[in-house]
């Protein structure tokens, strides 16, 4: 059984959600504020995290940079409707996905099992390599010139689908199926902000060239380098 960490000052939200999502197959469990559910979360006992921006004595940004230095933990974080600034800066943190307030549990519900897939991954001994780049399906891995490279579950989706087309333009759309689950809405920068992180993991090639190349108006390329 899948181990979730809600950690929302809102009781009653918080009880609706552990009603719901234990009804669904979840163990839920409850923090009402951010120093403590980010000790929760990086103490290895839960499989994702639930967590609201708007948090007593310790902001859900500040635990989720707490969560983020000793764990990879999937993190959803719940923001303010129309709030872009709170997705945008919780995506550059290293949160996997975000759900705006008010919603539907039905909704959340979707988002966890959608994380939790790409946590979970497929079960092959899959290994892709492309030039100085290790991805490790199975053990959820990626190696950079030799040195583990920490992922969010995100990042190791996208960095999976756009390895696997290396060298071709894969689409916005098709990747917001792939990685996100999900359509692309107008406005929704999720996509370009998990690029962004993986770009500043990985940095350029040798020889300085983008790896993750923007194509505009169609997607983005994974780039092999110039022999």
């Amino acid at each position: 059984m899948d181990k979730i960490l809600v950690v929302d000052d809102d009781r009653e939200l918080g009880e609706l959600l552990m009603e719901y999502l234990g009804g669904e197959g979840f163990q839920v469990s409850l923090s009402y504020d951010g120093k403590n559910g980010a000790f929760e979360a990086a103490a290895g006992k839960h499989d994702l995290v639930v967590l609201d921006v708007m948090l007593p004595g310790q902001s859900g940004f500040e635990a989720l940079k707490e969560i983020r230095r000793t764990s990879s933990i999937p993190v959803i974080m719940l923001t303010a409707k129309g709030d872009e600034v709170d997705r945008v800066l919780g995506l550059e943190m290293g949160a996997d996905d975000y759900l705006p307030k008010p919603f539907s549990p039905r909704e959340l519900l979707a988002r966890v099992r959608a994380v939790m897939r790409r946590r979970n991954g497929p079960s092959d001994p899959e290994r892709l390599t492309v030039d100085d780049l290790e991805m490790f399906v199975r053990s959820r891995q990626v190696m950079l010139d030799g040195i583990i490279v920490d992922l969010t579950s995100m990042e190791f989706r996208l960095l999976e689908v756009l390895l696997r087309s290396a060298g071709q333009v894969v689409s916005r759309d098709k990747l917001f199926r792939k990685v996100l689950e999900r359509s692309a809405a107008p406005f929704d920068r999720s996509l370009d902000m998990h690029v962004s992180n993986l770009r500043k993991k990985l940095g350029p090639h040798e020889d300085g060239t983008d790896r993750i190349r923007t194509v505009r108006g169609e997607g983005y390329l994974y780039t092999l380098p110039v022999s």
